[in-house]
């Protein structure tokens, strides 16, 4: 039974790490595999948007990016902030998916896995802005991008969804992660058999990274895989999904006290009784078990074992290292400006989340109900 409908406020999706575009990896969608929660939602009442950043970006850069994305525009990452890590100052421009957004108009914002994050740093700008971009701009001459301004109460709700709020302990070797992302991504050019179809976008611009005209998928993907991104800078996803980074984050990104903050969890492991490491479960994919054992042990903080597949699930309620947020378990009233903790749904790997999981892919079950469970919750929010 749906809740009482109290705001119409749009949703927007944002992917997570390794994430892509709905015209991209051949029509699999990342929200709903085979499946489209998109449009899923659109059909029941609720205007959706699906957005798409860097997939190993940054979380200010993909924070810019969602922005410019949102509201129209060419992104700007800062003056300041371009500076210090070197890369481009601009970036690509947008149309605008949402082209009244302001605070009489907010937004309910999802991020699955590191999109989380990501969202939360959009949230952040646009109500406190960046100090550092103000300074510089006034010292500089030059023209400060409406982000960096601050004052703006745009966003209605953030939802997390298995996201490394505290990072994750997989991102200690994150390099392990590029194998996994190459294979995919392989696949997906070798069945296109055609080099000129958008198989996926790196969209690393900024770094000088952009694919030249004729220039074949693999030889792009191999430029990029070599260069020095993933080692020479704190700039990139690599430094935000370790527990070190998000500490770092969560420093400065805080709760707002007028944005409602939800937080799903999930787990697929066990643990074993003999050497009481956490182990996957046999429903989690096959594609990231690996992943799986190597949480399930790592580390001497046996808090830290039990995890998604990618995601250590102590991480995904909410940011708690280096952050004075508050976390409160869910009761069925929506509590503003606190993390509202949805629990742990058990047996969900990180990849259940978004429908790409063989249940769904073969129709066993339906990833659209969980979403529409949330776009209820989310609609049902008073509008203060």
């Amino acid at each position: 039974m749906q809740k009482e409908r109290k705001n119409q406020y749009p949703i927007v999706l944002v992917h997570g790490f390794a994430g892509w575009g709905r015209d991209e990896m051949l029509g699999v969608k990342y929200w709903g595999g085979m499946h489209d929660i998109q449009e899923d939602l659109k059909q029941y009442g609720y205007e959706t948007h699906t957005a798409v950043v860097g997939p190993f970006s940054s979380n200010w850069d993909r924070a810019c990016e969602l922005y410019a994305q949102l509201v129209g525009g060419t992104v700007d990452y800062g003056a300041a902030h371009a500076e210090k890590y070197g890369h481009d100052r601009f970036g690509r421009t947008y149309p605008g998916l949402l082209k009244n957004w302001d605070g009489e108009h907010k937004i309910h914002l999802i991020g699955h896995s590191m999109g989380g994050q990501t969202v939360r740093v959009l949230t952040q700008l646009l109500k406190e802005g960046s100090q550092e971009e103000r300074e510089y701009a006034k010292k500089h001459g030059v023209q400060l991008s409406p982000l960096f301004e601050g004052g703006k109460s745009w966003v209605h709700s953030v939802t997390t969804i298995a996201t490394p709020n505290d990072g994750t302990t997989l991102a200690d070797v994150v390099t392990q992660l590029i194998p996994a992302a190459q294979q995919i991504m392989g696949l997906a050019a070798a069945v296109s058999g055609n080099t000129n179809v958008p198989v996926y976008d790196f969209k690393l611009d900024q770094w000088g990274l952009k694919r030249k005209a004729g220039e074949s998928f693999v030889h792009y993907a191999d430029r990029v895989w070599n260069s020095g991104i993933w080692t020479n800078t704190k700039d990139i996803s690599a430094w935000d999904l370790k527990p070190e980074g998000a500490k770092e984050l969560n420093n400065w990104v805080k709760a707002q006290p007028d944005v409602y903050y939800f937080s799903y969890s999930g787990e697929a492991t066990f643990r074993s009784l003999i050497t009481g490491h956490h182990l996957p479960d046999l429903t989690m994919n096959k594609l990231i078990t690996p992943f799986g054992i190597f949480l399930g042990c790592y580390g001497s903080d046996e808090k830290w074992w039990q995890n998604d597949g990618i995601v250590n699930t102590i991480s995904m309620n909410g940011p708690k290292l280096g952050s004075t947020d508050e976390i409160v378990p869910y009761d069925g009233t929506p509590k503003i400006g606190k993390w509202n903790d949805m629990g742990i749904q058990e047996n969900w790997d990180h990849a259940d989340y978004i429908g790409l999981s063989l249940s769904y892919v073969l129709g066993i079950e339906k990833i659209e109900d969980f979403y529409r469970g949330v776009a209820d919750m989310l609609g049902s929010l008073s509008v203060r």
